[in-house]
């Protein structure tokens, strides 16, 4: 079963990442890009075939490794 992860910053976190993709976006012509975050998706294939399982397992493993839940959200897809 395949777990896909997505990280992303709470609101109000900075992103300096984020903020310099805007810059470089404008600076290529595209206009009314109001602000822009950037996050990570992470796919992790599980020798799982219960889904429940399976999501529990990868948020488990988002509370300890994949994400930094002081600053970042996620959210977990099992398919």
């Amino acid at each position: 079963m395949k777990a896909k992860v997505h990280v992303t910053l709470k609101n109000g976190v900075l992103d300096p990442q984020g903020k310099a993709v805007g810059h470089a976006l404008e600076s290529l012509g595209f206009k009314g890009v109001k602000d822009v975050r950037v996050g990570r998706f992470i796919e992790v294939e599980l020798d799982e075939t219960d889904k429940t399982k399976a999501k529990e397992a990868a948020e488990d493993m988002c509370r300890k490794l994949l994400a930094n839940t002081v600053i970042e959200n996620f959210t977990v897809e099992v398919g």
